[in-house]
């Protein structure tokens, strides 16, 4: 069968495509060579994530740029990408496949489309079901991902990393917290208002560690442990690690705030930051595995965080942290950590 060359690569290889971006921008080339008059296109997803209702591609033809684009729960679906469509031109949109929340197909022309342009962009909607179908199942897996094991914790799982054992030893700067008197609080509560409160707790500690360019390892119980992989300078991983501390002090200060209002408990909380190489791979059972990182830096920086309450401090920064860093600190001398040989040199941000 003799197919224009569009409907050609969408039966043949735009299965294969890296991801939804790429694929929205080899298609609307390959529409545009076969003499379409687009000026951008957009593709829409639903995502199965506990926040992102659905994610977006802008692609302009001009620049052949793709940008994202994240709706929220309540966010209409129908409109995500027509909205942006109408500032380039008219629009031509189709639903692609059958169900709920399908994907959504749009371009923008640079003049009002001619019915048998209309036509063939019908058409191609047609034709992009099966390989979006492949490409919705990538994009809601690497979502499910995300959300379970961070965005590079996902992508090197992707990337086929699942055998046991199989890691790498990298350097980072390593984040550790969990709350005070959480046993005490959790007997007094009601299962819930706990789970509530956990998760505004970690709203605060992970979504600044997020902030600042950190990935969530693992929550355990009341605690996180976050990490700032090295990529450039040490400096830059402990400069973001300082940083994310302080957006978590202040986040929250603003919910214990809240809290007080209502009658309720605040939340103390004890940080620690600490600096070297961690083992970040996968370890577990031969049928259950976890992504995490595990090595002396790790045992170093959780033992200082076990450290905040007999020093009656909020924060705890290693020696290494501070050497990298021109933020003013306040050193409280060398302590011994349990099950740590030699003594660690502790430092404090001067109002924690």
């Amino acid at each position: 069968m003799d197919l224009p060359a569009p409907l050609a690569w969408l039966l043949d290889e735009a299965s294969a495509s890296p991801g939804p971006d790429q694929f929205l921008a080899e298609l609307g080339n390959r529409l545009m060579a076969d003499g379409q008059p687009l000026a951008g296109g957009a593709l829409t997803l639903a995502v199965p994530h506990p926040i992102i209702a659905h994610r977006t591609w802008l692609w302009r033809a001009d620049t052949g740029a793709v940008i994202e684009a994240l709706g929220f729960g309540g966010a209409p679906f129908d409109r995500a990408g027509r909205d942006w469509l109408v500032g380039l031109g008219p629009v031509q949109e189709d639903t692609v496949g059958p169900g709920a929340d399908r994907p959504v197909l749009g371009w923008a022309g640079t003049r009002a489309f001619r019915p048998a342009e209309t036509d063939r962009l019908r058409q191609t909607a047609r034709f992009v079901f099966a390989p979006l179908a492949a490409l919705a199942a990538r994009a809601a897996l690497g979502a499910l991902l995300e959300a379970y094991l961070g965005r590079r914790s996902a992508a090197r799982v992707q990337a086929g990393a699942l055998r046991r054992g199989t890691g790498e030893t990298i350097r980072a700067a390593l984040f550790c917290a969990d709350l005070r008197g959480f046993t005490v609080l959790s007997e007094a509560t009601e299962p819930v208002a706990m789970i509530a409160t956990l998760d505004a707790w970690f709203d605060r500690a992970a979504g600044a560690v997020h902030a600042f360019g950190g990935e969530v390892l693992k929550f355990i119980g009341d605690g996180v442990l976050a990490i700032f992989p090295v990529t450039g300078s040490p400096a830059d991983a402990c400069e973001a690690a300082l940083r994310a501390v302080t957006a978590a002090r202040a986040g929250m200060a603003h919910l214990d705030a809240a809290r007080q209002a209502q009658g309720l408990p605040t939340l103390p909380f004890g940080a620690a930051l600490h600096l070297g190489e961690i083992l970040w791979g996968n370890i577990g059972a031969a049928d259950r595995l976890d992504f995490t990182a595990i090595g002396p830096a790790v045992n170093l920086v959780s033992r200082l965080e076990g450290l905040c309450r007999p020093l009656g401090r909020s924060v705890l920064i290693s020696g290494a942290v501070a050497a990298e860093t021109n933020t003013p600190l306040l050193p409280l001398g060398e302590h011994t950590l349990r099950g740590i040989a030699a003594p660690c040199t502790v430092f404090t941000l001067p109002d924690a």
